[in-house]
């Protein structure tokens, strides 16, 4: 018994001893890491680090390119009313907006922390560690693994710290280490770029200098607000003017810089070390709008040839023009190699630039029409025959808001409308004139709405019963529905069954001269000093000089007519033939304004053949 007893002891000691050496094998392999590692696993560390420095500068790069971000903010869609999703494409990297307004017309903020692009670099760089390759230290008989890694990143000015918890196992052969703690520092602007990036961004919502360029740039390139001394209508086409309008905001917006040494005009007050440079494409999403408008055409009608106005002995047209313009301007923050850029939108509302935003804030949020759809409503479009006009778009109209509802299908659409005590129904189609109708949705209901056909007709017109194929402008005016045919460029024209009141104006080419003028105007102002505090007025006197004028353009011939179209006629004949009278070539003012008169009172000869 007693041997027995001792070859147990034994068999303790031994195990004993075996468990003490693993353990010191371990805590071995756990001091080298600290102090020195073999000169046979250092290439493998090596390999290790730079693995961890590339992932890290590709996290900086994607954070730079992203506006501060990696993973993406959820994507929201843009809508007719605002173009803007919540991300620019810019040569096909998707750029969260710094600002934008949603397709609801909520104003928006994705401003990124500098803590949330630490914390979305530290799980970039977790994610891909593991795919560090050390295929050609396997083929050598390495054994080598990589567990539970957690990344810790810090953003400096000028460097970015980058701290890797993992335990990374090498061995080969009796010969291993175990290292938990990895550490890099790489070079890179990242934090200083951000701050400079965050430094224009107030500077844009707290003065919206983006949005003052814009109104200089429209007040430029198009027609706002003026007067024209002249008594043809002041035409412009708006598609040519909105042509200008981006190529003037592209190139405008590259001019724009933070340099001292810069063009006066185009320098910004921010205080940056970096380059700055604002980018703007034809090509990204943007909206022009302009009223008051007929289809592409601007249109202002002049003042002074009407009658009873012949006194002014001359005539003038003035005109103002309200427009809106959204679009988004590319902000690139760069130092050497690396450019730090994010996009902001643009937006300019009624000639004014939109209110500014508080930067503290993450969102303004506005109640809209749009959001609360909560009565079942069912529409019925029909042409006037009771066929279903199908695509026909569907919105809703209250107290001045618009929400889209949706389109028809085979003539129908059942949808959850906004409530509204007595809002309007639009209908819109292809081929078909609009159609609105008067509906209250504060409770479920229907609706049938029928809408008229367009037909396209040509046009000849004749003066003196003669075919005319110079210079003319063609109205077709009616209580809902105007259209305007600059003959003899466009000879075709859309119309719809009902009244009309056709006009036809002919003009030609004058040099008839208004001389200069002065006149005084007199008015009443409160008296200087103690007087005038207690309501007494004096009257001061002003001359007002009115330099010499040319009119370039005389009505030669026209008149007016109201005439009721039948559908039978817009479908069985082609065109529509208008006869009008000519007037005696003006040489003054005075037989300018008799051909004026003469207009008034001039019919025309409407026909269908």
């Amino acid at each position: 018994m007693k041997n027995k007893s001792g070859q147990v002891t034994i068999f303790i000691i031994i195990a004993i001893l075996i468990i003490a050496g693993i353990g010191a094998y371990f805590i071995l392999r756990t001091t080298l890491t600290k102090t020195d590692i073999p000169e046979n696993i250092e290439p493998i560390y090596t390999t290790f680090l730079t693995c961890l420095e590339e992932d890290t500068l590709t996290g900086i790069n994607v954070l730079q390119s992203q506006g501060g971000y990696i993973s993406l903010p959820e994507f929201e869609p843009g809508s007719e009313y605002m173009p803007f999703s919540s991300q620019l494409n810019f040569l096909g990297n998707p750029i969260p907006y710094w600002y934008y307004v949603s397709g609801n017309n909520i104003q928006k903020e994705q401003i990124p922390t500098e803590t949330e692009m630490e914390q979305q670099l530290e799980s970039f760089i977790e994610g891909r560690i593991n795919n560090c390759n050390f295929n050609s230290y396997y083929d050598q008989g390495f054994e080598i693994s990589l567990l539970e890694s957690e990344a810790k990143a810090t953003i400096k000015d000028n460097e970015v710290r980058v701290k890797l918890n993992a335990n990374l196992n090498i061995s080969i052969g009796n010969e291993g280490i175990l290292i938990k703690d990895h550490k890099i520092t790489v070079k890179s602007e990242l934090g200083d770029l951000y701050d400079s990036a965050k430094k224009i961004y107030e500077e844009e919502q707290e003065n919206l200098f983006l949005e003052e360029y814009a109104i200089d740039i429209l007040r430029l390139y198009a027609p706002v607000d003026g007067v024209e001394i002249t008594c043809s209508p002041f035409i412009k086409n708006a598609d040519e003017i909105f042509d200008e309008l981006q190529e003037a905001i592209e190139v405008n917006t590259l001019a724009l810089n933070t340099k001292v040494d810069a063009d006066g005009y185009f320098i910004l007050d921010v205080s940056v070390k970096e380059e700055v440079r604002f980018l703007n494409s034809r090509n990204w999403p943007h909206s022009f709008e302009v009223m008051p408008s007929e289809e592409n055409l601007l249109i202002a009608n002049p003042v002074g040839n009407q009658p009873g106005l012949g006194i002014m002995g001359f005539c003038y047209v003035p005109y103002h023009f309200v427009y809106s313009m959204k679009y988004p301007v590319l902000v690139q923050v760069y130092s050497g190699d690396e450019i730090f850029q994010f996009p902001m939108a643009v937006v300019i509302q009624n000639n004014n630039p939109r209110q500014s935003l508080n930067v503290t804030a993450i969102e303004s949020v506005v109640p809209e029409l749009c959001q609360y759809k909560n009565s079942e409503i069912e529409i019925n479009v029909v042409s006037k025959q009771g066929n279903p006009v199908r695509e026909a778009q569907i919105s809703y109209e209250c107290f001045g808001n618009k929400c889209n509802i949706g389109e028809t299908e085979a003539g129908r659409l059942s949808e959850n409308f906004p409530q509204c005590v007595n809002g309007y129904v639009i209908a819109k189609a292809e081929g078909f004139k609009d159609s609105k109708y008067l509906l209250s949705t504060v409770s479920p209901g229907s609706l049938t709405v029928i809408m008229d056909q367009l037909y396209n007709k040509n046009i000849q017109l004749k003066i003196d019963g003669v075919n005319y194929n110079e210079n003319a402008i063609i109205y077709f005016v009616s209580d809902d529905f105007t259209k305007t045919v600059l003959y003899p460029e466009q000879r075709i024209v859309e119309l719809a069954e009902g009244q009309y009141e056709v006009h036809v104006y002919i003009y030609r080419d004058s040099s008839i001269s208004i001389g200069e003028t002065t006149t005084e105007q007199c008015m009443e102002i409160p008296k200087s000093g103690v007087l005038g505090a207690f309501g007494l007025k004096e009257e001061k006197c002003f001359e007002i000089e009115v330099p010499e004028q040319i009119i370039s353009q005389a009505l030669v011939g026209g008149g007016k007519q109201k005439y009721y179209i039948l559908e039978s006629e817009l479908i069985g004949f082609s065109t529509i033939e208008i006869d009008t009278k000519s007037f005696s070539v003006p040489e003054t003012i005075e037989q300018l304004q008799i051909n004026h008169l003469l207009f008034e009172t001039k019919g025309l000869e409407i026909g269908f053949r």
